[in-house]
């Protein structure tokens, strides 16, 4: 069993930055696959970034690239989004995941992954 939370949502101004953690309880965080997605009101959720067990390989959708990034830090069983230049329909919760596999890849399916975190709200205004 995996467990996530998240950390780091609130209200930003547009063009502003927010650091989004996501803390992972067990001692095989290194073996696992995670992703980032995301759920505006009234939409689905939907992919934002994910990052291989190792570190190694990341993967964003194009509507953050250039201006998100993933990371995380195995030893501190955490894994980060660093969000810049926010805009206001980045507002969204924010969710962690975990594939509950070894991964090779950054994978952007909602399949791929079997936990998920409880989500923390991203208020971008304008």
């Amino acid at each position: 069993q995996v467990q996530l939370v998240e950390s780091g949502g609130g209200l930003v101004q547009a063009g502003g930055s927010l650091r989004l953690s996501c803390a992972a309880s067990g001692r095989t965080f290194s073996s696992f696959g995670m992703g980032w997605f995301r759920q505006a009101p009234g939409k689905e959720r939907e992919f934002v970034a994910a990052i291989s067990s190792t570190g190694g390989v990341t993967n964003y959708a194009d509507s953050v690239k250039g201006r998100f990034a993933i990371s995380r830090d195995n030893a501190k069983n955490t894994m980060y989004l660093q969000m810049n230049n926010l805009k206001p329909e980045d507002t969204a919760v924010y969710y962690c995941a975990s594939s509950g596999r070894w991964s090779p890849y950054a994978v952007s399916s909602r399949r791929e992954y079997t936990y998920w975190g409880q989500g923390t709200q991203v208020t971008v205004s304008s």
